[in-house]
């Protein structure tokens, strides 16, 4: 086999090294999926918003669960890991123009931004539709939307409506990002938050990830929900 490989005057396939976890995956695609469920549900949901409001309520529970995770989660999820400053992302990103090849198994310092600013996003979305009521009749409210003045539930209701645009744009953002990354440096990012692995090869951040433990992040999990719920009961909300 060696003997084939070698005149057959194909490279052989660099091995792969892991890089994304499983939590960590199921997490980014659970979130695109509550994300698309969300619009759906809330224009050809049931009229009460029920499906939307416990859509809400499972988004909310995946960005704490993140949030936890981003401290104590494996090496490329740790925000540790790709915190970088804006004179960082500006160079990546001119080195990414001019076709510099750098690489990252984790986030690199331009994508690292694009994360923070979805993460923002989408719990500020989720945050305040706990106080938002819905936009067609005005009365049906989340959770905690009875336990505000009028000042506060309208400025929640306005912008969880105005954010989702923001968030738009963030995404398609996300995924010409993606795009020009396959195109422009023959890099398949898709397919790594796919496989969990990269090629082997020499990256500025770490060789390889360590991975930490299923059973901690599914503990992760239970305290984000207990985070979410807890404070909801404890402000004075009812879990519809």
């Amino acid at each position: 086999m060696q003997h084939e490989t070698r005149h057959s005057g194909l490279p052989a396939r660099a091995a792969d090294v892991p890089a994304w976890d499983v939590p960590t995956r199921l997490f980014h695609w659970t979130l695109v999926a509550l994300i698309a469920m969300a619009y759906v549900s809330k224009h050809w949901g049931d009229a009460n918003l029920v499906w939307h409001t416990w859509n809400g309520y499972a988004i909310l529970v995946l960005v704490v669960w993140r949030l936890l995770w981003g401290v104590v989660g494996s090496s490329t999820s740790r925000f540790g890991s790709f915190l970088y400053g804006p004179v960082a992302a500006a160079r990546y990103a001119f080195d990414f123009i001019l076709r510099k090849p750098r690489h990252y198994l984790g986030h690199n310092p331009l994508g690292s931004v694009v994360v923070f600013v979805l993460l923002g996003l989408v719990g500020a979305m989720a945050t305040l539709g706990l106080f938002a009521y819905d936009d067609h009749d005005g009365f049906v409210g989340g959770p905690l939307s009875g336990r505000v003045g009028d000042v506060v539930w309208e400025f929640a209701t306005r912008w969880h409506i105005r954010l989702f645009d923001f968030l738009l744009y963030a995404i398609g953002l996300h995924i010409v990002a993606n795009v020009l990354y396959l195109v422009w440096k023959g890099e398949n990012l898709v397919r790594a938050m796919l496989t969990g692995r990269k090629p082997a090869q020499r990256y500025e951040d770490q060789t390889a990830a360590r991975f930490a433990s299923g059973w901690l992040a599914l503990g992760c999990l239970l305290v984000a929900a207990g985070l979410v719920f807890g404070s909801i009961f404890a402000a004075g909300g009812k879990i519809v």
